[in-house]
């Protein structure tokens, strides 16, 4: 897959005039598109929503593109829950699955009306500590199934290493637990890999879901209104990367769906989604400058966004694709590491990698950040946050969330007893 840049060196150096770099850019055409493709792939159950995970990219002006599709928001903090209050969000709307939650933020989620995902047994008896017997007509309980997952194309990833949801004793449990303090109607959860790159994940563990609820149903008697998929469905961040089907994998839901929940009189259970990097991700990208050029043991390339811009790369290894924007189609015969300012080796955006001669004063599009950029900041050295701009369907800009400052970055010290205008 040929990885484009949403954007263009003329749009791109016009916006500079207003919006010095780095920033963070999104593509609203590319979300709607997105949005509308997701609502088709799932129009075949009628109680389909997607829950938007807010952690990926919390921004009202986003969040409310989203709305406009009749997409929840999955929340896992007081802010985030704060963010879908002010963004107009009932409580039908809004899923709470948090881990190692405050009680403050369990009493805030249920004064909202929010669905509230246990992610273990344990946190039944500390929700009785904050609302007593006055439990909602609807919960959900997360499910760790554990051991390890492999697909056909070599994916695997290692539930029973992850900190979240119950095993499927403590979760039967649970659910008899909440049946007893007066919940009518219920959901499962299940969270069980990151970032898969094929069509076969929501399908397989649908599956799994469909047939432990069936069992549960019967068992403990209860009914189950909704399955939550969560995540997991990736993105292909790679150009190699065969980019992951919607429409496929909600076809593959619907065939379990039809082979499993409907003989089984389940015919009515809503399927939710809980998409982050799917849903935004492509339709981001960090737009850096080339600031400085190094010739060592190595060839570098210094830009002047870092590591607290785009923790990924940093953090976990992770690939983002690179494009020299006026130079789509020069040869990439040119070996760099493209780094950052901070004081951390592992500062660097790309390393030996092939792109075309780049000058100083070029402008870089760092692919793909749209999910778990700009979410992911940080302060370390006094960097400070970027700008996040939203490229608009008419093709003009809006600014969605303004450059922090270094006022906004010492805001929380004490600075009376010393000479300072920061004050």
């Amino acid at each position: 897959m040929e990885k484009k840049p949403f954007v263009t060196k003329e749009q791109i150096e016009e916006i500079v005039k207003t919006y010095p770099t780095p920033f963070h850019i999104y593509d609203e055409a590319g979300i709607r598109k997105n949005c509308e493709d997701v609502k088709k792939a799932f129009a075949w159950n009628k109680g389909f929503r997607e829950y938007f995970a807010v952690k990926a990219t919390p921004n009202p002006f986003l969040m409310e593109i989203l709305k406009d599709y009749d997409m929840g928001f999955d929340c896992s903090s007081e802010a985030e829950l704060e963010l879908s209050r002010a963004v107009g969000a009932d409580g039908m709307h809004i899923m709470f699955s948090s881990n190692d939650t405050p009680a403050c933020e369990y009493k805030l989620a249920y004064d909202l009306g929010a669905i509230i995902n246990l992610d273990d047994i344990t946190h039944i008896e500390f929700l009785d500590s904050i609302i007593g017997d006055k439990y909602p007509e609807i919960m959900s309980c997360r499910f760790n199934p554990g051991g390890v997952i492999k697909m056909s194309n070599g994916i695997m990833d290692n539930p029973g290493d992850a900190k979240y949801g119950m095993t499927e004793e403590q979760i039967f449990k649970a659910y008899a637990m909440l049946k007893e303090r007066g919940v009518k109607k219920f959901g499962i959860h299940a969270f069980i890999a990151s970032n898969t790159v094929t069509n076969e994940y929501y399908p397989m563990l649908a599956g799994q879901l469909f047939e432990l609820i069936s069992r549960i149903s019967k068992e403990v008697g209860v009914e189950f209104a909704f399955v939550n998929l969560s995540g997991g469905v990736g993105i292909a961040y790679r150009p190699e990367q065969t980019p992951n089907d919607i429409i496929a994998i909600g076809d593959g839901v619907r065939q379990k769906y039809e082979e499993i929940l409907v003989p089984n009189g389940m015919g009515d259970v809503a399927i939710y989604t809980e998409m982050g990097r799917f849903m935004m991700a492509p339709y981001g990208a960090l737009v850096t400058k080339a600031i400085h050029e190094k010739h060592t043991y190595k060839e570098y390339i210094g830009v002047d966004a870092c590591a607290a811009n785009l923790m990924r790369p940093a953090m976990y290894g992770a690939y983002h694709h690179i494009t020299v924007l006026g130079k789509e189609d020069a040869a990439c015969d040119h070996k760099y590491d493209v780094t950052g300012s901070l004081c951390e080796n592992n500062d660097k955006f790309a390393i030996d990698r092939m792109l075309p001669a780049i000058d100083k004063g070029d402008y870089l599009v760092i692919h793909d950040t749209g999910a778990h950029g700009s979410a992911m900041g940080y302060n370390y050295n006094g960097r400070l946050w970027s700008a996040e701009l939203l490229l608009k369907e008419d093709g003009s800009v809006q600014l969605i969330r303004r450059a922090e400052t270094l006022k906004d970055y010492f805001a929380t010290l004490d600075f009376s007893k010393f000479s300072s205008d920061l004050l």
